[in-house]
């Protein structure tokens, strides 16, 4: 077996794409726990990797200000540190560019960079379908395998006590985090409001989210019936919401980043797939949680990837969820 005393791991995308990234930190620290784990981020990302137990620096590079000369800045920094092993998450040229030209002993990356002919071993990245569901955090653990084992093992994040500490509630809640950065992933607000009304009064609800979700998140508060609503939206760090997601009763969440802390977490949730499906490899791993979808069988779903900022046909009914389905999920 190799002995890798440097490793680097590297994952420039959003935040749900780090969360499940560190489940390869996860096994690389397991077979080899002498070794310095890094890991490279996009800025802005950098809190969710704070007291994480196996990981010795975070790397940040600032995409908004002089992407290419922090680029570069990154690439030298990278050359120095002289890793022994350095594995790409991404598909993309620029950190190709980080990868191939790193000077690590073994470089990993998937076939889709356009620079893996540079890498010294490339994987073939697969998406799931309906018929073989192939999730993010198998595809990224395939980077490894060689080195490690193929045996699945899940992201973990870790909150400090003062995380918990500062949104501690004596009361019983759940959480809802009611929006995505792409209108065909988000359930609609008026279907958000239908839940809200309905959660018995014995329950606060907490409305999660960054800055940007504030605005459904107030008008959800102004418009619901429910008289324990608190919107958090924007007043939390990621590693404060997960913690406040770890001990909530239930947490609904659309297919985006909040889904992936409460994986981080093992927290109990409910996953709310519109026009995106869960064989696209980003379902929930907790071991309380379920995915709930449209039951109608629509040949126009899924119609991307990622999500689109409007429904292609106009009709959404890929959101049309019964929220009975919703409450049931509620522990009595």
């Amino acid at each position: 077996m190799a002995s890798f005393k440097k490793i680097l791991v590297i994952q420039t995308a959003f935040i749900g794409d780090v969360v499940l990234a560190t489940a390869l930190v996860e096994k690389l620290a397991e077979y080899y726990p002498q070794a310095n784990i890094d890991f490279l981020l996009r800025k802005g990302n950098e809190g969710l990797l704070e007291n994480h137990l196996h990981i010795t620096s975070v790397l940040v590079w600032d995409k908004k200000i002089s992407k290419y000369t922090n680029l570069l800045k990154l690439l030298r920094q990278i050359r120095e540190e002289k890793y022994d092993l350095v594995v790409n998450l991404q598909r993309f040229l620029a950190t190709g560019i980080l990868t191939s030209f790193s000077k690590a002993k073994i470089r990993v990356c998937f076939d889709k960079n356009p620079l893996s002919i540079f890498a010294t071993h490339v994987i073939k990245h697969q998406f799931g379908n309906g018929n073989l569901a192939i999730h993010e955090v198998g595809r990224n653990l395939a980077l490894v395998t060689k080195w490690t084992d193929n045996q699945f093992v899940s992201p973990k994040i870790f909150p400090s006590n003062s995380d918990f500490a500062i949104v501690f509630s004596s009361e019983k809640y759940l959480t809802i985090s009611p929006a995505s950065v792409w209108f065909t992933k988000q359930f609609p607000k008026e279907s958000w409001l239908e839940l809200m009304d309905r959660v018995g009064e014995g329950l606060t609800i907490f409305l999660l989210g960054g800055a940007s979700d504030f605005e459904i998140c107030n008008w959800l508060k102004m418009k619901t019936k429910h008289p324990k609503t608190v919107v958090m939206a924007g007043k939390l760090s990621f590693l404060e919401s997960a913690a406040l997601m770890k001990n909530a009763v239930m947490n609904y969440v659309n297919d985006s980043g909040p889904l992936h802390f409460a994986s981080g977490v093992n927290a109990p949730v409910t996953a709310i797939f519109c026009s995106t499906v869960p064989s696209f490899g980003f379902g929930p791993l907790s071991s309380d949680s379920m995915v709930i979808e449209t039951k109608e069988k629509l040949t126009c779903r899924p119609c991307s990837l990622h999500g689109r900022n409007k429904c292609p046909k106009g009709h959404f009914r890929c959101a049309k969820i019964d929220v009975d389905r919703l409450l049931e999920r509620i522990p009595r």
